[in-house]
């Protein structure tokens, strides 16, 4: 057993020797079987959440109402929720009611798909009475029960389905993929930010190039935000190595750069967090110059810096189908004399006092004039070479005039 597993034993075997049923449950259990790195680790319980209160030391009523209680044990937090079957759904999304059950399987038929419905108890012995084991082996995507009903209960589900194929490079079962065809519109009903939370981990997953077709047969991209007159565009998405890609920013970069749209409008109706519509956004100007020039220069290296060029760099490369040279990059930009403006070895106050001047927009201009002649080993990065030089630059601009 993973040793995951090992550290939550104990939640188990308490519960158990309270006269409770607990199992493993969800994407814990999924990703053991598949051999993947595992996240979080969830327990159903047939105990009631004051009974799992009761039963340990250290607990958080995250979700009281729908069953969960968050145990912290050994410092770490477990979420672990009531055996439930819900009732009739609102907005498409939550269950308006909850009921709490004794069976495991009750429990197991309100998941989303068979591969998130598999239990494992403290033997590590399998409870799979959807055939979720068998769907992992085949590399299939199923719903349990009817896709159409669990679709129609939580619309959300359908991008999920997507964001899976990207993560895992699984296929949709037929009923699957033909459930989110005739049911996309429902994604209306959800809110844009749930929405681009499985958008995003879809974008960043390792065989995105599977999923993006998907968007375009099933019709889900006419529902996406700023989507739904990029369909060509689209198409053409599964060309790229997205799996080059190593965070959010590159990813969004690439996809806002193919589309050919606004990022900044884009974006926002994704209603994704300001840094990273600013982040993107340096990224795809930088991406731009870069490739009108095909070179990075000391001043574009300079002024995109250790943060944004290995983003750029990555993305570019991408685009042309190369390996990306952001190590000899970084080297270059370790070997200039600065790598930003605070490492001036002058600052404004200094500069007021060898002018003898007011305050005013000259001192960033002149700073900026520095900045420049140090990048370029025009002048030593040192107090009195700078002084010196400045000097001189001023003496002969006033000979000229």
């Amino acid at each position: 057993m993973n040793e995951k597993f090992r550290q939550a034993l104990p939640i188990i075997e308490t519960l158990k020797r309270h006269g409770h049923e607990a199992y493993f449950v969800g994407g814990a259990v999924r990703d053991f079987l598949l051999d993947r790195p595992i996240g979080d680790v969830d327990i159903a319980t047939s105990a009631l959440p004051q009974e799992v209160i009761s039963l340990f030391p250290k607990t958080v009523p995250v979700g009281i109402e729908h069953g969960t209680v968050m145990v912290i044990y050994k410092g770490t937090s477990y979420e672990v929720t009531t055996f439930r079957t819900e009732g009739r759904y609102e907005d498409y999304r939550r269950p308006a009611e909850v009921t709490f059950v004794r069976s495991l399987e009750e429990d197991l038929k309100r998941r989303d798909f068979t591969m998130n419905a598999i239990a494992m108890n403290e033997r590590g012995e399998l409870i799979d009475p959807f055939g979720g084991k068998a769907a992992l082996e085949k590399q299939l995507i199923e719903t349990v029960g009817a896709a159409a009903e669990r679709f129609s209960e939580d619309a959300l589900r359908m991008m999920r389905a997507l964001r899976f194929v990207s993560q895992l490079g699984f296929s949709l079962a037929v009923d699957t993929k033909q459930a989110i065809e005739q049911h996309g519109h429902l994604l209306e009903k959800i809110a844009i930010e749930r929405i681009t939370v499985e958008f995003e981990k879809m974008l960043c997953g390792p065989f995105v190039h599977q999923a993006f077709p998907l968007l375009i047969e099933t019709n889900l991209f006419l529902y996406l935000p700023g989507l739904s007159e990029k369909k060509e565009p689209l198409a053409k998405m599964s060309a790229y190595q997205w799996r080059r890609l190593h965070d959010r920013i590159e990813a969004w970069a690439l996809f806002v750069y193919l589309l050919d749209v606004d990022p900044h409008s884009f974006l926002r109706k994704w209603k994704l967090p300001n840094h990273v519509i600013r982040d993107v956004s340096v990224c795809l100007q930088g991406l731009t110059e870069i490739r009108e020039k095909d070179d990075w220069t000391i001043d574009r290296l300079y002024r995109y810096g250790q943060k944004y060029m290995p983003l750029i760099e990555t993305v570019r490369a991408t685009l042309k189908d190369e390996s990306a040279a952001t190590d000899e990059l970084a080297a270059r930009l370790a070997a200039l004399p600065i790598q930003e403006r605070k490492q001036l070895a002058v600052n404004g106050n200094d500069v007021m006092a060898w002018f003898g001047r007011e305050r005013g927009r000259w001192i960033a201009e002149t700073l900026e004039t520095i900045e420049r002649a140090v990048l370029h080993g025009e002048v030593k990065n040192e107090k009195e070479a700078i002084k010196e030089w400045l000097l001189a630059c001023n003496q002969k601009q006033e000979k000229n005039c």
